[in-house]
């Protein structure tokens, strides 16, 4: 992701920041921001990152900067820093990625989306949007995060900002907001192959499972058959209203996937959650094919049912040879996703992003995801003492 903007300062002239000596963090910090091609650049973003762990609350600049330095033009140094400095938000994911990879993560992928509301129609990427979980619609950006996993944590490794056509197709929106010529409109599930093409690119892990919702996404056959052609295994939530052909009942009528899974009988399986506990559970399951598209492989639709016997999402997968245990027990890491976007928004300001512009959201997910990477990682740090500026 090219987020540079050139012959813009990240400093301002006789800005200071010293910090103690933290050795973890400056490991880390070196490692993940060795891309940044000044000495300068280097320093303000160790500084941000360590001002996200220490600062409670939320993360406004000025909080931040008022976490690691007692001069007042530290404020203006990281806002220019996170907004306008030049630098690349691709390279430093790609070195998440490597930190996290070398912990050996899981062989799922679980793709989740950051709701993030915001006033007015300023902010890049900012449009109505109906967000499912809530049931309500709201004026927000929407961006859909790549994670890995090592255990029971979930690292995002990757983003994307989804940009409706009003950004894309606006010239004066694009120059303000300084969108790149090269990023275009793409559906939901555009954006998640790209994120799939992307993170296989930086991993070597041809066998990873693919976990996304795409429940509320109209033309998810779209994905599921970009992830095929990709020779992709995944487990993918789908819409009620897809159109499937059950298998082995001589069925050549389409039927809504709602209604062909809660025809079937529930099957007992034991399933674990991302908390390490397992639960029973209920599952309603049947082996199909898509319809309205040339004979492939069967997929295999499952749904787990409350205790009232109402299924829950509806989830479709290639995985037809595993046990619906292991099926249930993938799809259960959706809500530790749900978890971890959840815990950048509280502890890590994913939501308190204060710039409009495109170059300047990419480095502020990039700072967050890095931030919330050494915290799961590594443990606590303690606040700096706020350093005299000389």
């Amino acid at each position: 992701m090219e987020t540079t903007q050139a012959g813009t300062s990240s400093t301002s002239e006789g800005a200071t920041y010293a910090i103690n000596s933290d050795l973890p963090l400056d490991c880390f910090s070196s490692t993940i921001f060795k891309s940044l091609r000044r000495t300068d650049q280097r320093k303000w973003a160790h500084a941000y990152l360590k001002a996200l762990l220490v600062t409670s609350g939320k993360k406004s600049v000025r909080r931040l900067a008022t976490a690691v330095s007692r001069d007042p033009s530290v404020v203006q140094s990281l806002r220019q820093f996170v907004s306008l400095s030049p630098w690349g938000f691709d390279e430093v994911m790609e070195e998440l990625t490597h930190w996290v990879t070398d912990r050996r993560p899981g062989p799922v992928w679980p793709i989740g989306r950051a709701v993030l509301p915001k006033r007015g129609d300023r902010s890049v990427g900012v449009h109505r949007h109906f967000d499912l979980a809530s049931g309500r619609t709201l004026n927000c950006q929407l961006g859909l995060g790549s994670f890995l996993c090592i255990g029971d944590a979930q690292f995002p490794v990757d983003w994307r900002l989804h940009l409706s056509t009003t950004w894309t197709q606006d010239p004066e929106r694009r120059w303000d907001a300084r969108i790149p010529d090269c990023e275009q409109y793409r559906p939901l599930w555009a954006d998640t192959l790209r994120l799939v093409d992307r993170l296989a690119a930086r991993s070597d892990s041809p066998s990873s499972v693919v976990l996304v919702d795409m429940s509320d996404e109209p033309d998810v056959v779209h994905l599921l058959r970009g992830l095929a052609k990709r020779h992709r295994d995944f487990v993918v939530a789908v819409p009620p209203y897809l159109a499937v052909l059950p298998i082995g009942e001589g069925a050549s009528t389409p039927a809504d996937a709602k209604a062909l899974v809660s025809a079937q009988s529930s099957e007992t399986a034991v399933v674990r959650r991302t908390d390490k506990q397992q639960r029973i559970t209920h599952l309603q399951t049947s082996l199909v094919r898509l319809a309205g598209g040339p004979p492939g492989a069967p997929y295999r639709l499952f749904s787990e049912t409350d205790p009232a016997g109402n299924p829950g999402p509806l989830w479709l997968t290639n995985l037809t040879h595993h046990t619906l245990a292991e099926l249930g027990s993938i799809a259960a890491l959706h809500a530790g996703t749900a978890d971890a976007i959840n815990s950048m928004e509280q502890h890590f300001g994913l939501l308190d992003f204060e710039g409009r512009s495109f170059p300047g959201w990419y480095h502020h997910m990039a700072l967050v995801s890095a931030a919330y990477t050494f915290r799961r990682l590594h443990g606590l740090i303690d606040a700096p003492s706020r350093s005299t500026p000389h």
